[in-house]
């Protein structure tokens, strides 16, 4: 498959999307459990973190800062069977969990995530056992379903018996917004009623090596890790009804080759399009969570492209969920999203004037995405 470079596409004029309802929330970060949680560090400016999951035999992380998701797993899922499921299972099962909450009706539902190769951890540890190990290969075959990338959807499906579309999204720090899209082509299509949506990302030893010598981190980020997980429906008449938390306008992605600058002018189209197609104009966005701040170099393309697309700075509030979460990767644009809702439903705050919100991200091989969100309290 190859990848094309899209950015000459024209910027979308006319609204073409089916809104999205997004009606619940399941959030597992380094703030804690919930979106109460994630708005409290979010109204801080800083998150205090769990403790980072165990470094097995012959592992440790590098002198990197780190910020851990702060959760007690077997709280969320119970105890059994536990320890055979990886630190990204438990993440996700968890926020799917909280997503899901006690609705007893699971008829016509599927989960999508994003994520950027599911657990590293346990391919690095399974990668590994097949070269330490006596012949022939004396692996344990228990730890293979959780090296593979679907392993958190296809988990999480059974155990809440969730028969309809599922589906892992790859893409690096835009897995997040290929899983919402991929979403809202499904329930579009009629292939599912409700579909939980979002991204997940663990901390390991091995992916916290490869942040640190790949030396793409920008200056004091930690790495941090966690899952954002939306209920979402559709809302094909524009009655959003069963108060939603918010509403997905649009998703947008694309890519450009040819450096940074080329890059930038791709967002701005991109972002152009999204809000195109949502009725909304730049004015209405009250609130900004960009995604790049966590990787070097990055945050001035993506502050460019906002400025051409945007029509300059304006008094918007900017949600810096890097520096409060750390850099998440596959889970980040998830978690901007969360940040987005957490901070509407802040009953500290009063966002009843807020209209919309922008999300973005952008991935170093020239991949940019976006989302636009609505306030439950603006019309369609």
């Amino acid at each position: 498959m190859s990848i094309v470079d899209d950015q000459r596409r024209p910027a979308a004029t006319s609204r073409t999307v089916v809104p999205l309802a997004l009606d619940t929330a399941g959030v597992v970060s380094a703030a804690g459990p919930g979106l109460h949680a994630l708005a409290d560090a979010l109204r801080r400016g800083a998150a205090g973190g769990g403790q980072p999951p165990a470094a097995h035999e012959a592992e440790a992380y590098p002198p990197l800062a780190l910020r851990p998701a702060d959760f007690e797993a077997a709280d969320l899922l119970g105890s059994k069977g536990l320890n055979r499921l990886t630190r990204a299972e438990q993440l996700g099962m968890a926020a799917c969990t909280l997503a899901l909450g006690p609705d007893s009706d699971r008829s016509g539902t599927g989960v999508v995530l994003g994520s950027a190769v599911g657990s590293s951890g346990g391919v690095g540890r399974f990668t590994r056992d097949t070269f330490v190990r006596e012949r022939p290969y004396m692996v344990n075959p228990s730890a293979f379903p959780g090296t593979l990338m679907n392993a958190v959807a296809g988990r999480t499906a059974i155990r809440h018996g969730l028969t309809d579309a599922n589906a892992t999204v790859s893409g690096g720090p835009l897995a997040s917004l290929h899983a919402l899209r991929f979403a809202r082509n499904t329930l579009v299509a009629g292939h599912a009623r409700r579909l939980l949506t979002g991204g997940v990302e663990e901390l390991s030893p091995q992916s916290a090596w490869a942040w640190h010598r790949a030396g793409t981190l920008a200056p004091g980020t930690a790495l941090g890790e966690g899952a954002a997980v939306f209920g979402l429906r559709t809302v094909p008449d524009g009655a959003p009804g069963e108060n939603p938390l918010a509403l997905v306008m649009a998703v947008e992605t694309g890519f450009a080759a040819g450096g940074p600058l080329a890059v930038a002018r791709r967002l701005t189209t991109c972002v152009r399009s999204a809000l195109a197609r949502s009725g909304v104009g730049a004015a209405d966005i009250a609130v900004l969570a960009p995604g790049a701040a966590g990787r070097r170099g990055w945050a001035a393309v993506e502050e460019r492209a906002l400025r051409a697309a945007l029509d300059g700075p304006c008094d918007r509030h900017v949600l810096r969920v890097q520096e409060v979460l750390g850099e998440t990767h596959g889970a980040g644009a998830a978690l901007q999203v969360a940040a987005v809702v957490a901070r509407w439903h802040d009953p500290h705050l009063d966002t009843r004037g807020e209209r919309a919100g922008l999300v973005t991200s952008v991935g170093p091989d020239g991949s940019v995405g976006c989302a636009v969100l609505l306030h439950p309290h603006a019309a369609v």
